[in-house]
């Protein structure tokens, strides 16, 4: 890509990997972040900015600001749209406050700034695969128990996962403001969960955290009968360009393994490389089990009826077929997040 490109959330898991790929194949990037006072965050964007000289820049932008964009934005062909904030359920105290309003009112401001920028001609918007079901038992409803675009979550609400519910309202909202106009045109992304290596020591993305707790062998004694569906980062990143590039590219991209894996499964894969493989579970907790202590650890019954042992497909042709995709093999992202993972907990923090 030869174009000037906005990348909003800059400091992000995804958007890192974004910008490098974007500066590797020649592109002048804008980059929008909260804050440019938040060294940790940006070092390495800035890093970034010398390695390519003058073809990084760094704005401040705020979600929740009407018009905070529109500098960032200046000339640019392509916007995407990859800020809002990801947590897991438990760490989120106030799903409005926290979830809900930054993703929908980021998206209202950042696409209004695209109306007011006459330069751009195609917008990609990080989804998730959380905007299509909620809860693991909602695909049971769906044709040949497969996840696939068609479909939107219907389950999730503010206090039911609040994060794919955010996600919901975003894309929604986006395709409603894209079919508005015509001159610019709009393509999401909706990964799986996102591993693999991280740019930035001060990313905050659940992503991290989740298998965080598994590498410190909070978990040894067992896992449940849980699973998740998975996607390299890199691969995530690459989806994003290939949809700018691709003229033909539209509607939404499922980018993610075809299908879940258990983090028993995903246990196994990372006792090859953990140097203290003894700390990752071996044992999977019968399901009778969870049910009884779950309440223990913040597990609803609901959530445990609607989750535990569920297994189910991904209809991911389009993103191989239509951006090209190739996924990583599994083994690569797993060993690649650990070894990312362990070199930022020998770093002295800050």
């Amino acid at each position: 890509m030869q174009d000037k490109v906005l990348v909003t959330g800059g400091s992000g898991f995804v958007a890192s990997h974004l910008i490098l790929q974007l500066l590797e194949a020649g592109t002048m990037v804008h980059a929008t972040i909260r804050s440019l006072e938040n060294r940790a965050k940006i070092q390495p964007l800035t890093e970034m900015a010398s390695r390519f000289p003058g073809r990084l820049r760094l704005f401040e932008a705020d979600l929740l600001k009407e018009g905070s964009f529109d500098a960032a934005m200046s000339g640019c062909e392509v916007v995407f749209h990859v800020a809002s904030p990801f947590k897991l359920p438990e760490k989120i105290k106030d799903g409005q406050r926290e979830m809900v309003e930054p993703a929908l009112r980021g998206t209202h401001n950042v696409l209004a700034s695209v109306q007011r920028t006459k330069s751009v001609r195609r917008v990609v918007m990080t989804s998730t695969i959380g905007a299509i079901f909620g809860d693991y038992a909602d695909v049971r409803r769906m044709k040949n128990n497969t996840v696939a675009e068609d479909y939107f979550n219907t389950s999730s609400n503010v206090r039911n996962n609040p994060y794919h519910y955010s996600k919901v309202l975003a894309e929604k909202a986006a395709w409603a403001k894209a079919s508005e106009q015509e001159r610019w045109s709009l393509v999401t992304i909706n990964p799986g969960m996102i591993l693999g290596p991280s740019l930035t020591p001060a990313s905050e993305s659940g992503s991290l955290f989740l298998l965080d707790e598994m590498f410190k062998g909070y978990f040894f004694y067992g896992m449940p009968d849980l699973s998740l569906a998975c996607v390299d980062v890199r691969d995530v990143a690459a989806a994003h360009i290939r949809a700018a590039e691709n003229p033909a590219a539209k509607g939404r991209y499922i980018v993610s393994e075809d299908h879940t894996r258990t983090f028993l499964e995903i246990a196994a894969v990372a006792r090859r490389f953990h140097s203290r493989p003894y700390l990752l579970p071996t044992w999977q907790i019968p399901n009778a089990v969870v049910r009884l202590v779950g309440p223990l650890f913040g597990l609803t019954q609901s959530y445990m009826t609607n989750h535990l042992g569920i297994r189910f497909a991904l209809d991911n042709r389009r993103s191989r077929d239509e951006l090209g995709i190739v996924y990583r093999p599994f083994a690569t992202t797993i060993a690649d997040h650990y070894r990312s993972w362990a070199h930022l907990k020998s770093m002295p923090k800050a």
